[in-house]
């Protein structure tokens, strides 16, 4: 039997992304971000939570990615605590898809060949084989590697 992983599928910018699910504690609605005052470029700011102070972070921003505006149709996929040394982190992210059971087969790892800074945050691409009638079910989703984009941060 071929070994399974789970993720949690998004939309960021118009692409499809995942990331482990074991690291999404849950997924809230956008509310009101506070902007903290000279705050790294990749903080969008804090929420209160059901009475917890949640650090939102801009995954576009740490990720390289074109910048948008955040809007109210957004989620907010907040992260278990673990995940990131403790503290309570969300990130932000256009839209959540589902939830996937992925084949390692069906997932490619980059090689290390590739020079770029952001694809030591990628895990791999995971390839869709859904039949063409299915378009949601088709095409290439990049896998983030969460642990290292936040083991990234705490050297900064």
């Amino acid at each position: 039997m071929a070994s399974t992983v789970d993720v949690v599928e998004f939309v960021l910018g118009g692409e499809r992304y995942a990331l482990d699910i074991q690291f999404a504690r849950e997924i809230v609605e956008m509310i009101q971000i506070t902007p903290i005052p000279r705050a790294p470029s990749y903080i969008s700011g804090v929420i209160n939570l059901r009475g917890e102070i949640t650090n939102i972070m801009n995954l576009n921003t740490l990720l390289g990615l074109p910048h948008t505006e955040i809007r109210d149709n957004q989620k907010i996929v907040v992260l278990v605590p673990e995940a990131s040394g403790g503290s309570n982190v969300g990130i932000i992210v256009d839209d959540v898809i589902s939830v996937l059971q992925v084949a390692e087969s069906d997932v490619e790892h980059l090689g290390e060949g590739l020079a770029s800074e952001v694809s030591s945050f990628v895990k791999g691409i995971i390839k869709l084989k859904g039949d063409e009638s299915d378009k949601k079910n088709t095409g290439l989703i990049i896998w983030i590697d969460m642990q290292k984009v936040l083991e990234d941060l705490t050297k900064k």
